[in-house]
């Protein structure tokens, strides 16, 4: 019987690429231009089913076991937008590749929705690492993670306790804890700034133990409120996940207003050096406000580590551009390539 599944799977996986793959060419990502050749899968984070999409390689054959990679998507993201292009663009380059909705978000269970706490966001990794273990399709001794932008931060962290990743990617890699406690460049944070955020929580921690719901609350401000004076950051973080360039009606532009007191105290690259003999690779943009973040690990990391710096590029320009993306895309089929 489980062979008779797995052939069904391979088969049902098979069908849905060719089916996406002839079918009318989606423009935009809330019309799935991110999703083309992958199908819909579901697997279990202990109580929680997780959604996520599977991509095959062109000419896939399933008599055949392959590489293949988890991406994870950034803070307030889904499976739809900047992680799944990374998973299309690589499954293209010959691996299976699983982009996923993280617990609290998109399809994927957990509550509260919207919740970002750094543990949950681990252990979806290492639940999907152990679902593409699982596949007939996927050599489990080749399996590799990449991160973007939170997702880098919490992928990096994965990795440096689960030996079944062989190789770790960050792709403008966020420490949502260091940016918690610091901020990064344009937007800093003082240690009154950490003070007031604690004492905010906290006061929404005691009303909730009281009987208030959980309370959420935008991530990024309306559009209409973003002019010359906003922080670059801000101003082209809403540009990606507030316009049809990245908009998705599964990414909700929330967050559970405690969540950031879970940040404050979580250090995800203090241990990259438990990450070596495997190899890390951590790609940024020249005027990225978080290239401080993978600069940070490449010098925690020991060898063999590589750090990619593209120039012109910043941090959102990475989740999309094809001028920035494609040389980061080229980087990580070689990296993988090589170390897979």
């Amino acid at each position: 019987m489980p062979a008779f599944k797995n052939t069904l799977l391979c088969l049902s996986l098979l069908m849905a690429y060719s089916a996406n793959t002839f079918s009318a060419t989606p423009k935009t990502v809330a019309e799935g231009i991110n999703i083309v050749g992958s199908q819909k899968i579901t697997f279990n984070n202990g109580t929680i089913s997780m959604a996520g999409n599977l991509y095959l390689p062109p000419n896939y054959d399933a008599t055949k076991k392959y590489p293949a990679i988890v991406v994870a998507h950034p803070w307030g993201g889904v499976k739809e937008q900047t992680s799944g292009l990374y998973a299309q663009q690589l499954a293209r380059k010959g691996f299976i590749t699983l982009a996923y909705d993280a617990s609290h978000y998109g399809e994927s269970g957990g509550v509260p929705r919207d919740l970002e706490d750094p543990s949950d966001r681990v252990q979806d990794i290492r639940s999907a690492v152990g679902y593409l273990a699982s596949l007939p399709q996927v050599d489990a001794n080749r399996i590799g993670a990449i991160g973007v932008c939170a997702g880098g931060g919490y992928t990096l962290n994965e990795a440096q306790t689960d030996l079944r990743v062989k190789a770790v990617a960050g792709v403008v890699a966020y420490d949502i804890g260091e940016a918690t406690r610091t901020g990064i460049e344009g937007i800093p944070v003082t240690v009154e700034d950490q003070h007031k955020l604690l004492a905010s929580v906290d006061e929404q921690l005691n009303k909730e133990a009281a009987g208030a719901p959980v309370l959420v609350k935008p991530l990024l401000p309306p559009l209409s409120s973003i002019n010359a004076s906003s922080p670059s950051f801000v101003r082209e973080a809403t540009n990606y996940y507030l316009t049809p360039r990245g908009a998705h009606p599964n990414a909700h532009n929330r967050y559970v207003v405690t969540s950031p007191g879970l940040h404050l105290a979580y250090y995800p690259l203090a241990h990259m050096d438990l990450i070596s003999p495997r190899p890390v690779l951590l790609i940024s943009g020249s005027r990225a406000e978080t290239l401080k973040f993978s600069e940070a690990a490449y010098a925690q990391a020991k060898q063999p580590k590589e750090i990619m710096v593209i120039p012109g590029a910043s941090h959102f320009d990475l989740y999309d551009k094809p001028q920035y993306v494609t040389p980061a895309v080229n980087k990580l089929a070689e990296f993988f390539g090589k170390n897979l």
